[in-house]
């Protein structure tokens, strides 16, 4: 072995020792935060402890952040996963009431500790969307849905398209800021169609 390529060996496991301490300290470091949060916050209501509690998805992703790329392998591994978890209607119906979409896309009650949990949750839309023109206030965290139907089309495979992503976009996009609406139980179905309504329906005002 010459010189060089023992130079290059040793720099080799200099990085790689320094890649092992990085992940050790980020996961005691972790660890900390999680003991701190458990330590501190305080049940009330349906606001329970295991909210902290990451299920194997939101662990995985917490790895990645910032400029941290999603490696390819673990995404499809992730997208699968979260697209056999998907249950879609029975009835094979996807629209429901735009009107009731639009409430929902509106509302973002349900989850606080101070909401009724026997009362339907929000869906909470434009807090990251765009989704008509006449609402002013909204988020830019997601992409904007004006007009979602009448650019992707009112197909009924757009309509299965647009209920599995409310119901999991993880399933779509692997670590999507996305909630889970449908996994989660956060929406009912029902609120789902609507909400996909909203989106899908020519007379919503998405599409107008």
């Amino acid at each position: 072995m010459n010189t060089a390529q023992f130079a290059a060996i040793a720099a080799a496991v200099a990085v790689l020792a320094g890649c092992a301490s990085m992940f050790a300290e980020r996961s005691d470091l972790t660890a900390q935060a999680v003991t701190m949060m458990k330590t501190s916050f305080k049940e009330q209501g349906q606001a329970k402890l295991d909210r902290i509690d990451q299920d194997d998805v939101q662990r995985t992703c917490s790895q990645y952040h910032g400029d941290a790329a999603v490696p390819r392998d673990v995404a499809e591994r992730i997208e699968k996963a979260e697209a056999a978890r998907i249950s879609y209607p029975a009835d094979g119906k996807y629209l429901g009431d735009w009107k009731s979409g639009e409430k929902i896309a509106q509302a973002g009650v349900g989850m606080q500790y101070s909401d009724d949990p026997a009362q339907p949750s929000g869906g909470n839309c434009y807090a990251c969307h765009e989704l008509t023109q006449a609402e002013v206030s909204y988020g830019t965290i997601g992409p904007s849905l004006r007009n979602f139907g009448k650019v992707r089309g009112f197909t009924p495979e757009m309509q299965k398209y647009a209920y599995g992503k409310v119901f999991n976009s993880e399933a779509f996009f692997a670590c999507s800021n996305m909630p889970r609406f449908g996994q989660k139980g956060i929406l009912t179905e029902q609120q789902i169609k609507d909400v996909v309504a909203l989106l899908m329906d020519p007379q919503s005002p998405v599409n107008r």
